[in-house]
């Protein structure tokens, strides 16, 4: 209704300008009959209301059409009305709604196929990874030591990017079933037991057997994977072990991974989980990336689990996810 008013203000000023001229006119020109000026006045007033009811009727849903903001692409192919107007209205949406639609199809598109050939690269890079893994497993010098921990890093920087560029089709990769804790953390430390090895910090499991939590096994072993890279990190020369606690409270099972390391900075670690985020400790670390506890935030999301990190400088890190209990 504003709108409309809005939009007819420049007429209504003209024309009570043009009603006022018109008996002045009359006037010098010596017709004084004012009940005939007024009943042309007052006819003139009539058509106009007429016309200007006519038109808020005709256009009242293109007025309100265009008091309103949308909320989702779809409420651009509303109809604003029959008149003209709307119509050409109507028209605009609809074209520039097919070239935003084809814009961003084209950009799928793209994006997919980039997808898809980093997945195709990361598996082809496994491939080397493995037969130079095979060619060194037997060598126990501390060459073949420094190739074994660089082709460690190697691989967790590819599945990294695998993960990465997963997540956006997040819901065609995942299956969620019953888990139980115990040996999926025992795989996990027992796929990284180099690393616990190379800087001298070992794990302390103290997960029930019978703790069993609803999630994906694979999704979750990167999470874990992700944790204990960085618990074992930043434990380096700092702590004796890494702990890996599993407990029920109430309706949820909680999941503790605590370091005894160097610890976040307090104004770090409200930002730990923003993407590309290293902060202080980060820079001392060519390694760190920023994207690993982004990911395992992103995957929580998506499995519905929680994740909260408390952290002491000087004193260690705790993770904690916490899992709907089966």
């Amino acid at each position: 209704m504003r709108l409309f008013f809005r939009e007819h203000i420049p007429l209504l000023a003209f024309y009570f300008i043009q009603m006022a001229l018109f008996p002045l006119l009359y006037w010098l020109d010596g017709y004084k009959q004012l009940p005939i000026i007024f009943y042309s006045m007052g006819l003139s007033l009539f058509f106009l209301t007429t016309y200007l009811f006519q038109r808020f009727i005709s256009h009242k849903t293109f007025y309100r059409r265009m008091s309103q903001t949308m909320d989702a692409l779809d409420d651009a192919m509303q109809k604003s009305g029959d008149s003209p107007l709307p119509e050409a209205l109507d028209y605009l949406m609809e074209r520039q709604f097919q070239c935003y639609q084809d814009e961003i199809i084209h950009y799928k598109k793209k994006l997919q196929d980039h997808i898809t050939f980093i997945n195709q690269w990361v598996h082809q890079m496994k491939t080397p990874i493995s037969v130079i893994h095979l060619t060194i497993q037997d060598g126990d010098n501390e060459q073949s030591k420094s190739i074994q921990e660089e082709l460690d890093r190697l691989r967790k920087g590819l599945d990294m990017v695998l993960y990465a560029s997963r997540l956006d089709e997040f819901e065609h990769d995942f299956h969620v079933k019953p888990i139980s804790l115990a040996p999926l953390v025992k795989k996990v430390i027992a796929e990284n037991r180099r690393l616990f090895f190379r800087n001298k910090v070992y794990p302390d499991i103290q997960v029930p057997d019978d703790l069993t939590v609803y999630s994906d096994e694979k999704w979750l072993a990167f999470i874990l994977n992700q944790l204990l890279t960085n618990a074992v990190r930043y434990s380096a020369g700092k702590g004796q072990k890494i702990t890996f606690q599993g407990k029920q409270a109430g309706n949820y099972v909680a999941l503790e991974v605590c370091d005894h390391g160097i610890g976040i900075p307090k104004q770090d670690l409200r930002r730990v989980f923003d993407p590309y985020f290293t902060g202080e400790h980060g820079r001392e670390y060519q390694e760190s990336t920023g994207m690993g506890l982004y990911l395992v935030r992103e995957i929580c999301k998506k499995l519905n689990h929680r994740v909260i990190i408390e952290s002491e400088v000087g004193v260690g890190t705790t993770v904690r996810l916490s899992f709907d209990h089966v």
